[in-house]
């Protein structure tokens, strides 16, 4: 190969280091940096929406960890989405139970499909209170102080708070997975809004008030889609000036990540249905890291294999691996995600692919239209 297609081919690694580099330094390492600030004692009352569809075991294993809060005002709205399993025997024992929980069903009829934007409608029609905080049937917060954590980031400029949800530890090369990939969009969707830039949220840990959702439209334009429920609605309202990040631990959730390859597939396909609708400039910036990121890889083979520059471009690689190390076991130690670095670094590489993959395919998947 010619001299000139050399010199291109390592320009390309070194600008797309670079770029990856400041990926990892500005965004990724904000929630690190970021200094703490005083949270007020704040015990406005909350509703807590979870919406359900066939979910009696992960209600009745978790359930009971949002009922027995220490917060002294607050309701659980469980919406029951057409369930078909024993949804409404564990609603039943624990509305006995529990004063403060409180269910909203929805029939299932032939004539009327919908998505879970839907059974979130009702949530938050049937929701008392102003703040509204979210999670999912399958989640547990990580303590008693969740919601006491949560609320106190709210004032008079801050209507989204958006949370971190991980996912519980479990055997298998598909939960490592799972959890690595959900922690590293963490830290890309936690420090781009540090940084100014809300663009998503996670349903599995979100609050926003009441009164933000009516004001703009409630979903809008995307309540056809089967996923948007969270990040588009954050996407198309949230703003620098009233948007906070927490992800202290106490304020953490955890959630039973998908078992099966197949069933993972569904839920990443379908939620990549919604990155088509965010705004311009932030799908540049997300569509730029896992190009740039495969673009490094493939131009560092090339210069390797052919032995152009290869001393120089081992110490770029090597200078980049160490910032993405240090970064990354940073943020891991933050959102207490431990044992998770070795996965970070081997999937790092694989990742774009498995995402471009999926993201091509997402529409042939006959189940992707699925609830959840």
């Amino acid at each position: 190969m010619g001299e000139r297609f050399l010199l291109i081919v390592f320009l390309v690694f070194t600008i797309t280091a670079a770029i990856q580099i400041f990926y990892y330094l500005y965004f990724y390492l904000a929630i690190s940096t970021k200094k703490p600030i005083e949270k007020k004692v704040n015990h406005e009352p909350v509703s807590i929406i979870i919406c359900a569809r066939n979910e009696e075991e992960n209600l009745r294993n978790f359930l009971p960890s949002i009922l027995e809060q220490d917060y002294p005002a607050y309701e659980v709205i469980v919406v029951n989405d057409c369930s078909e399993d024993g949804t409404y025997l564990v609603l039943g024992e624990y509305l006995k139970k529990y004063q403060n929980l409180r269910v909203s069903t929805i029939t299932k009829d032939p004539k009327f499909t919908h998505y879970k934007k839907f059974a979130q409608f009702i949530g938050i029609k049937a929701a008392k209170h102003e703040l509204l905080l979210f999670t999912d049937a399958d989640c547990t917060p990580v303590s008693k102080e969740w919601i006491e954590g949560i609320v106190s980031n709210f004032d008079d400029k801050t209507n989204y708070v958006l949370g971190y949800g991980g996912y519980l530890k479990a055997p298998g090369l598909l939960n490592a997975y799972i959890r690595n990939e959900t922690f590293v969009i963490a830290i890309q969707y936690l420090g781009m809004a540090i940084r100014g830039i809300p663009y998503m949220a996670v349903g599995r840990n979100l609050a926003y008030r009441k009164s933000e959702f009516f004001n703009n439209g409630g979903y809008g334009l995307y309540s056809h889609l089967a996923s948007g429920d969270d990040d588009l609605f954050i996407n198309n309202n949230a703003k620098p000036e009233n948007t906070v990040c927490e992800y202290r631990h106490p304020t953490q959730t955890r959630s039973v990540a998908c078992k099966t390859t197949e069933e993972w597939i569904k839920q990443k396909q379908r939620h990549l249905t919604t990155a088509s609708y965010y705004k311009p400039s932030h799908k540049f910036l997300l569509i730029m890291e896992p190009l740039t990121r495969m673009l490094f890889y493939t131009s560092f083979i090339v210069l390797v294999s052919l032995q152009y520059l290869w001393i120089e471009a081992l110490s770029v690689l090597g200078f980049r691996l160490i910032t993405q190390i240090i970064v990354f076991a940073l943020a891991q130690k933050k959102l207490k995600e431990p044992g998770l670095m070795p996965y970070s670094i081997f999937f790092d590489i694989f990742s774009p692919i498995i995402n471009g993959i999926l993201f091509i395919s997402r529409g042939r998947n006959k189940g992707i239209n699925q609830w959840s």
